[in-house]
């Protein structure tokens, strides 16, 4: 289903109005660790690929022709694979690095991406990921409830009030814990192979 996500003009206006209010600081870590060969998975209209380290060597994975020709467009060097990632078009043990921005909660198989990203990391790898996720409070979580199915539907498929934490751990991943930080429903960390 296409949705605002879908729309390169409409995505990057809301996240250009996100980005001063603690979404660019978050970004910026998130490409910031990056290290040796780095597969972004979901790069949209391709925000994170003009941040990544000189030395890493990135790729990108996205299902949306018309996201990848923004995508193109920021980063004209980087490779760009049209492509799942619940059946990522690569090797196993092929990449360093597996950064994931806002995407996993659009992923209509989380436990089937995250396994994809299990197979294609290489030993030692990690997976650095930002996600916006369900929230603690009850109440909150329970409006999250409530709006899911017309922001889905509205938005192409992102589901607000995924506990993507705990889909990470049930996937074999341990969160390393000094790398977590979560302000509202923002989350992000760093990943490891269990």
């Amino acid at each position: 289903m296409r949705g605002l996500e879908q729309i390169p003009w409409a995505y990057d206006a809301f996240m250009a109005v996100s980005e001063p209010f603690g979404l660019g600081r978050w970004r910026r870590w998130l490409v910031g660790g990056a290290r040796g060969r780095v597969l972004d998975v979901g790069p949209g209209t391709g925000r994170n690929l003009p941040l990544f380290p000189v030395a890493a060597r990135a790729i990108a994975l996205e299902p949306y022709l018309p996201l990848l020709a923004a995508a193109r467009r920021r980063s004209p060097a980087t490779p760009l694979v049209v492509g799942d990632a619940q059946a990522l078009p690569f090797s196993g043990a092929s990449f360093d690095t597996v950064v994931s921005g806002l995407v996993f909660c659009s992923v209509p198989d989380p436990g089937a991406g995250l396994a994809e990203v299990r197979r294609v990391l290489a030993p030692g790898g990690e997976l650095r990921m930002l996600e916006h996720v369900r929230h603690r409070r009850p109440a909150l979580a329970w409006l999250q409830d409530r709006f899911q199915p017309a922001w889905t539907w509205i938005a192409g498929g992102c589901h607000p009030n995924r506990d993507t934490e705990a889909a990470v751990a049930a996937a074999g991943f341990v969160i390393d814990r000094s790398s977590r930080r979560a302000e509202g429903v923002l989350r992000r960390f760093v990943a490891r192979p269990g």
